[in-house]
Parts: C-alpha cells; sequence; structure tokens
C-alpha cells in the first residue's frame, strides 16, 4: 500500500482518532501519501500545528461558490467558501498541499468557477460528476440522501468541463471513470462494490487479498483518471516544533 485517503462522512467529527491514525499512517507504516477529504467545518491550526506534517494532501468538498447553492445542494450553512480560503491558508503555512473536490450536478453545472479557482491555487481540481450510487443514495423513502434529482446528462458535465479545462489544476470524472475505478473501505473495513452488491468480509476478518476478490476494481480506469501522481507533500520533513506547542 502506498496511499490512503480518510473521508465521510466527516473526519474531522472525531479529530483524535483521526490525528492518530494520520501519525500511524506516516510515523509506523511510512505510507508515501496521507490525505483527508473534509467539508471543512471542523478543520482547525491546532490539529494541523500537532499533525499538518504527517498530512501530504488536505482536500475541501466545496460544489459551488455561490453559498446559496451550496445550501440547496445540503453543504455548509453559508460560509463554505470563506472556511476555503482560509484552509488554504492554513495549507500554506504548514506544506500541506491543498485539494479541491466539486460534484457537478443539476445546481451548479452552468456556473463558472475560474475566477475562484485561480485565486485559491490548489494543486489539484477534481470534478466529479454526480453519481447514483445503488444502496447508498438511490431512494427518497430509504435513505437519507437521494441524488436522483441532481443528475446531469453527459452533455451538460462536459459543458462544465469545456468552460474550465484552461485550469492548470483540473482533473475531471465522469461517471464512466469513477464507477468501478475506486476501492473503497467503510467503517468496518470491507470494501465497498458500486453495483449495489453486498460489501466483502471485512479485511480484520478475512485479510486483503481474500476481501478483494469479493469486488471489482478497474486498474485501467484508475490510471486512466490520473489515479497515480504526484502525492507526496512539499516538506518531506516534520518540524518537531509545531508538535509540541501548547495551545
Amino acid at each position: 500500500m502506498r496511499k490512503i485517503n480518510f473521508a465521510g462522512g466527516e473526519p474531522f467529527l472525531y479529530p483524535a482518532k483521526l490525528g492518530q491514525m494520520v501519525d500511524y499512517c506516516k510515523e509506523t507504516l511510512h505510507l508515501e501519501s496521507v490525505s483527508i477529504v473534509t467539508n471543512g467545518s471542523q478543520v482547525t491550526e491546532r490539529f494541523l500545528a500537532r499533525h499538518g506534517c504527517n498530512i501530504d494532501i488536505l482536500a475541501v468538498s466545496c460544489d459551488s461558490f455561490n453559498e446559496s447553492v451550496n445550501i440547496a445542494i445540503g453543504r455548509g450553512s453559508g460560509t463554505q467558501v470563506t472556511k476555503l480560503y482560509e484552509i488554504r491558508d492554513l495549507c500554506r503555512a504548514y506544506g500541506i498541499k491543498s485539494k479541491i473536490n466539486t460534484v457537478v450536478c443539476r445546481l451548479n453545472f452552468n456556473e463558472d468557477m475560474n475566477r475562484f479557482i485561480e485565486e485559491l491555487q490548489p494543486f489539484r481540481w477534481k470534478c466529479f460528476q454526480v453519481l447514483v450510487v445503488p444502496g447508498e443514495n438511490d431512494s427518497e423513502r430509504r435513505r437519507l440522501r437521494d441524488a436522483r434529482r441532481f443528475l446531469i446528462r453527459d452533455a451538460e458535465f462536459a459543458h462544465f468541463c469545456d468552460v474550465h479545462r484552461g485550469q492548470r489544476a483540473f482533473v475531471l470524472e465522469s461517471n464512466a471513470l469513477m464507477a468501478k475505478s475506486y476501492l473503497i473501505l467503510d467503517e468496518y473495513l470491507r470494501f465497498l462494490d458500486r453495483d449495489g452488491r453486498e460489501p466483502s468480509p471485512s479485511i480484520l476478518e478475512v485479510g486483503v487479498q481474500r476481501a478483494l476478490e469479493s469486488v471489482y476494481w478497474d486498474e485501467k480506469n484508475f490510471i486512466s483518471r490520473g489515479g497515480m501522481y504526484d502525492w507526496s507533500r512539499d516538506q518531506k520533513s516534520c518540524s518537531d516544533t509545531h508538535r509540541d506547542l501548547d495551545w
């Protein structure tokens, strides 16, 4: 294993546990890259001062630079964009690569985000086409989230991509690329299958190799969507100065 990404839910709801896992992955497992995906609301300088030296990439989910659109999507309470700029500055201060994740959907596919991306200068801006996952977000009655009303046509996603293709950090992920090219572990350390089949057995019970046999991973699509890139932090060494600060 070379890289691990902590996503959610919201990882920063459990900062003590997240910090322990981040430190373990870097200091004990010596992974090349440790990244976190967050909505940004709970990111603090205190956490980054203690654990930032073991974080290579901090990705903030931001689907619009219009706060009313973010609220309509269900993302944030009106401070999403302001927080994004604050985290950009914190990442620069602690040598962490800043990344932005955007889900392109019915409410934002016509938005021109170029000015904001140029100001924020993320090293990577990943734009996903909104995806319905069977058993996860495909039912109004049975699920907390129903993504069907946010769906867009491939041509509408292509329009968004055409508007932003000039951005150096721009990375697109259509449904075709996304569906089979991720390996995702749930909270029980089971691999999830995007076809809605049952999760694999937990890797704690049967090991990684046997668990992987229960799911399909498209390595070719993983490569074609840019799954391999420069994913290590700019500052290789971890300064002890921040680790011992008394906040």
